[in-house]
């Protein structure tokens, strides 16, 4: 890595946000512009389960595939230019994939220094014995970025690891570059929240934005560029892109994947615990935002764990009712599926109706509505039970009978956990690109000043609005929203479009107000977590996605959509704000007002 007395800005980019994004990402991030090392983040909780089962059926698998395809081009730009290239893509086998890398060195004609990172997956390198290791089919503790600096800082060109945390792709870099220890919590917290606004790609530069009319489409390309960091000694940075990408890169943007699955005021890793009520976000210029004010405090003192398993068996069939009678239709299916499921008694049930339909609808498709089950069992001869039920009524229940897709098989599906371990019982090791292997040892367990208090941080909310005239309208003219999964809680992060707005929706949108709004998170605890800086709400629910993304235990199975549905839910907005959003035309959709 270059000195830090000759290179005071460390140029950090994203080229994957998840295993499948997209492919030319790489090369177009290394040919776009200047940088200095390039990351992609390749792993998810769903990853974990689909690399393992991938496992069993080859030991030799365990990585991302794709990534080996990326490299075929981009190892030679890579060294033209000078940039490191770090990722999460070992997936559960980093060793493996980094043999592989070294072979596509050698056939490509491109020397490669390759280093890795080991000793995440507990089912392997071993753990004490713990409850949640028994039917375990993953089991990989959160790792942190020194062992990314540890391969860097002996030269390596590139650096694959397993499970690391999403930001310790930026931390292990910046490690490296700036010589922070772990006393420099401050620095190493600004740079855990410039990772987690760089990992998911481009939701920092307009995807999946919730005032996406405002920065995709008519004068740039329709897909957003890939984000990149300016990291400077003191854990600043400026979010910015590539000159000439799609997207845009803006307060609103940033703001929107800080709120990105996370919880509370305190981001804690295995790195350092970041405050995110410390966090300040200002334009500095043409997509460019500065994130400077982080403050860090220890890391917590035990590592997380990601446990995947197997769940059992799904079966899903969504009959389409169409016309008249809707109500009727879906009571008579429910009453004749009624003795199968009596008989088997699946483990799980879930009937939901959902009223797509409306009247006197000029296309057939507009005037249906979906009655969906789902079944869920150990027991695979439950779910083909019901599933050859459901195709026996083919000719025997209501009027215009058909279902949304051909009748399927049922699936297997995965369940997640989290687990914690104290970090000494994790062996994490840096491999060399000579092959040494050198330990990696935690941050020693702190408390004291710097430690996280017991409690969550006082916040002072805003002084209220004054009273006055309100209209009916949808919360999202004035509030964005984004939302996500931990496990099998959800997120909903809201922040508000001005001063004005967060006035109003710091004191109106509370647990309860939220439950009533969005009344599928009845029965389920909902904590509320307030960050004045950003002018932001994050809400989690506990327990709403049932056991994990994999189980897809509701229709939006990983809680990507909650926030959009909040933002179309209809409040009483003040109307000085919306003479305001008038005045300005900051959002879209007011004729209708």
């Amino acid at each position: 890595m270059p000195e830090p007395a000759s290179a005071p800005v460390l140029r950090v980019g994203n080229a994957s946000g998840f295993y499948g994004d997209r492919f030319d990402a790489l090369r177009e991030m290394l040919t776009g512009g200047p940088l200095d090392v390039l990351t992609g983040d390749y792993l998810a909780e769903l990853t974990m389960l689909i690399l393992g089962r991938d496992r069993l059926k080859d030991p030799g698998a365990g990585y991302a595939r794709t990534f080996l395809g990326q490299l075929e081009e981009g190892l030679g730009l890579a060294a033209d230019r000078g940039v490191k290239i770090v990722a999460n893509a070992g997936g559960l086998n980093p060793a493996g994939l980094a043999e592989r890398i070294a072979e596509l060195a050698d056939r490509v004609g491109v020397p490669a220094r390759i280093g890795y990172v080991t000793g995440d997956d507990l089912l392997t390198d071993g753990v004490p014995e713990a409850p949640w290791v028994k039917g375990a089919l993953t089991a990989n503790a959160y790792l942190g970025g020194a062992g990314i600096a540890e391969c860097l800082r002996a030269g390596a060109d590139i650096v694959v690891t397993g499970r690391v945390t999403d930001a310790a792709l930026v931390t292990g870099p910046a490690m490296a570059h700036f010589g922070w220890t772990d006393d420099d919590l401050d620095p190493l917290a600004g740079a855990v929240v410039a990772g987690h606004i760089l990992e998911c790609g481009t939701q920092a530069t307009g995807g999946n934005y919730s005032f996406f009319q405002d920065v995709l489409g008519e004068h740039t390309p329709p897909r957003p560029g890939f984000p990149l960091a300016e990291i400077h000694a003191d854990g600043s940075a400026v979010i910015t892109k590539h000159p000439g990408t799609g997207g845009a890169v803006t307060v609103g943007t940033v703001t929107a994947q800080l709120l990105y699955e996370t919880a509370g005021a305190r981001y804690p890793g295995p790195d350092v615990t970041a405050r995110l009520d410390t966090v300040r976000l200002t334009a500095d210029g043409p997509d460019r935002v500065r994130v400077d004010g982080v403050r860090g405090e220890y890391p917590p003192p035990t590592l997380k764990v990601g446990v995947t398993r197997a769940g059992g068996h799904r079966y899903e069939v969504a009959f389409v009712l169409t016309g008249l009678d809707v109500e009727a239709k879906a009571r008579l299916v429910r009453a004749q599926l009624d003795g199968v499921l009596a008989a088997h008694h699946p483990a799980e049930v879930r009937w939901t109706l959902a009223r797509t339909d409306r009247s006197d609808a000029p296309v057939q498709e507009e005037a249906s509505a979906l009655l969906r089950l789902v079944v869920r069992d150990r027991d695979s001869e439950a779910i083909r039970a019901v599933r050859a039920a459901c195709v026996e009524l083919a000719l025997a229940s209501y009027p215009g009978f058909h279902i949304a897709a051909p009748p399927g098989k049922g699936t297997p599906y995965g369940v997640f956990e989290a687990a914690y371990v104290p970090p000494e019982a994790v062996r994490h090791v840096a491999v060399l690109p000579d092959g040494a292997r050198v330990p990696v040892l935690p941050p020693p367990v702190r408390t004291g000043g710097r430690g996280a208090a017991v409690g969550r941080p006082a916040v002072l909310l805003p002084d209220p609005l004054p009273a006055g005239p309100t209209r009916r309208a949808p919360l999202g003219l004035i509030a964005g929203a984004r939302s996500g999964d931990k496990g099998g809680s959800a997120n909903i992060g809201v922040w508000a479009r001005g001063e004005g707005a967060w006035r109003w929706l710091a004191h109106e949108l509370t647990v309860p107000r939220l439950r009533q709004l969005l009344p599928e998170t009845s029965g389920f605890v909902v904590e509320r977590h307030v960050l004045p800086n950003l002018r932001a709400l994050n809400f989690v629910v506990h327990g709403l996605l049932g056991e994990g993304v994999a189980s897809q235990a509701r229709f939006d199975p990983q809680a990507k959509a909650v926030g959009e549905w909040l933002r179309s839910r209809h409040v009483d907005l003040p109307e000085p704000l919306l003479r305001e959003l008038r005045e300005t035309r900051e959002t879209r959709g007011l004729e209708e007002l």
